[in-house]
């Protein structure tokens, strides 16, 4: 799966939890919550459809490393890349 593959599934995850962040423009160093105005239950449904999309467990230590699309795309790259 190429990175923008997984930004896109990274997008989708996204739209699934906060559908007015469809179309809008995303910083990709800039967290999410900031961007978006996600609260913590907000954040976890996200991770909830990353782990849905990806089949990759996430736990709960690495969540910080999911703050931001291109701490995502990182994270979830070097995930599907080992299995």
């Amino acid at each position: 799966m190429s990175n923008q593959d997984i930004a896109d599934l990274v997008r989708g995850a996204l739209a699934s939890v906060a559908p007015e962040a469809e179309g809008q423009p995303l910083d990709a160093d800039t967290d999410f919550r900031d961007q978006m105005d996600l609260d913590s239950m907000d954040f976890l449904n996200f991770v909830i459809a990353l782990h849905e999309a990806t089949g990759i467990d996430i736990p709960e230590w690495d969540y910080p490393q999911l703050a931001s699309p291109s701490g995502c795309v990182d994270y979830l790259a070097a995930r599907l890349e080992k299995s």
